[in-house]
């Protein structure tokens, strides 16, 4: 055999090996543990494994963190209260200052900008008014005049002679502003607007447009108002100032022309003329409880034009308007109602005088509406009843007479017997003559309040 033709043998020799053991040094994670996982081998250099003797430790509570936060909390709560508290006692003066400087504003103007105040176009619930006072009895009195011969005017005519003396009445409510219109009747600066325009509020200012279109601002003090009559009076500090002509409303008849001035819907849409009829006189409307004689018309009235003129085709005011009639289940138009210039004209009088209306005499008597005439052809009206206690019944007055003279007047009508008594004031002494079984009756009546 040659070399390379041996052989190679290849010998193994057994031998005990060592057994191999495999270990798993770290915890394994949950999702790969066995249901019934074994205790686990303790790690050489992990954590200690969980186990009954070994319980994990329970967290640390952060007592100065949370103790901080709840103080924090409770002095913002604290703060935020005296903000409300002090905005609620000093309508948001800043500490230290008048109430004239008020935040957006000077001295010497209210702010009415619409970045600090909104419109209030509801009631406000508390219509207490403490808008600073002006001192009563003055000299200036209310004036009405007949409109007689004077020439009838075009719708042009009439807003250039009235238009000078239409005010804005603005009044702050806390947060909110109230916005009417208002009627200048003195020279001296005298305004007559509605009741609840100024109700609820703590200051007041007026807006006067000169004949350039430039609106001046004064702050207005309140000289009396009376919620049921709805009429205040306010006063500005101001000379020569352009007031209104006042005309006789008892002149009015149903189909007459009228116009309003005023500010529908706040101060965008100032010195808005329209224009309608009279739709009814004397007509008894029921407002909150109060009954109210009033104008009815056809002028468009909304929002703002209230406290504004009702202007006869002569350019004089005979009323100022105070509603609108209104439903949520209907639609109404043409429903506008004024305080009449003749019925207004005692109470803007006694608001100067006395800053409050005084009680108001009653005769004391039911009337029939329709006159009748007796046999000597005189004019007479029945009673148809008449009130224990009261003028009439202390006169000596019976149902059944017929009252053909009073206050040294012949009566004709109902209407007229009533202006009579506008002019009245309680304890006055009236001259009255009846008819009663075929022959007049002289007596006098004291006249009583109501």
């Amino acid at each position: 055999m040659s070399p390379t033709d041996q052989e190679v043998v290849l010998t193994y020799r057994p031998q005990e090996a060592e057994p191999v053991v495999l270990r798993y040094e770290r915890e394994l994670p949950e999702r790969m543990r066995p249901r019934e996982e074994a205790p686990a081998i303790p790690s050489r250099t992990g954590p200690t494994p969980l186990s009954p003797l070994n319980p994990p430790e329970k967290p640390k509570k952060h007592w100065g963190v949370r103790l901080y936060v709840g103080i924090s909390l409770l002095v913002i709560v604290i703060c935020l209260g005296v903000g409300i508290w002090y905005a609620g006692q000093y309508d948001w003066a800043l500490p230290g200052s008048s109430p004239d400087q008020q935040p957006g504003g000077r001295d010497d103007m209210l702010p009415w900008g619409d970045d600090y105040y909104r419109w209030n176009e509801e009631e406000p619930k508390d219509t207490t008014i403490s808008i600073p006072t002006y001192p009563t009895g003055g000299e200036t009195r209310l004036s009405l005049f007949q409109a007689g011969s004077l020439p009838k005017l075009t719708i042009q005519e009439i807003y250039d002679k009235v238009t000078p003396s239409v005010v804005a009445v603005l009044g702050q409510q806390k947060l909110y502003a109230s916005v009417g219109t208002g009627v200048i009747f003195s020279p001296d600066g005298y305004i007559v607007t509605n009741c609840h325009v100024i109700a609820g509020c703590s200051r007041c200012a007026v807006w006067i447009t000169n004949a350039y279109g430039v609106d001046k601002e004064y702050e207005a003090k309140v000289v009396g108002y009376d919620a049921d009559a709805d009429l205040a009076v306010l006063k500005v500090d101001g000379t020569d100032l352009p007031a209104a002509e006042f005309g006789v409303s008892d002149d009015l008849q149903v189909g007459d022309p009228v116009y309003a001035i005023g500010n529908p819907l706040g101060l965008e849409l100032r010195n808005t003329l329209t224009d309608g009829i009279v739709s009814a006189i004397n007509r008894d409307v029921d407002v909150d409880g109060v009954t109210m004689t009033l104008i009815q018309t056809t002028a468009a009235l909304n929002s703002g034009n209230s406290g504004g003129p009702l202007i006869n085709q002569y350019g004089q005011v005979i009323g100022i308007n105070t509603i609108k009639m209104m439903s949520d289940y209907d639609t109404i138009e043409g429903l506008g109602f004024a305080i009449p210039s003749s019925l207004a004209l005692r109470w803007i009088n006694e608001l100067i005088e006395f800053g409050e209306l005084q009680p108001q005499p009653v005769l004391g008597v039911t009337v029939n509406r329709i006159p009748e005439t007796l046999p000597d052809g005189t004019i007479g009206l029945l009673l148809d009843e008449v009130w224990p206690g009261l003028s009439g019944d202390r006169a000596g007055l019976r149902e059944g007479d017929f009252l053909v003279r009073f206050a040294g007047e012949d009566i004709v009508s109902l209407q007229q017997l009533l202006n009579i008594r506008r002019s009245l004031r309680v304890g006055d002494a009236v001259d009255v003559r009846v008819f009663r079984d075929g022959k007049y009756v002289d007596v006098v009546m004291i006249m009583m309040a109501e």
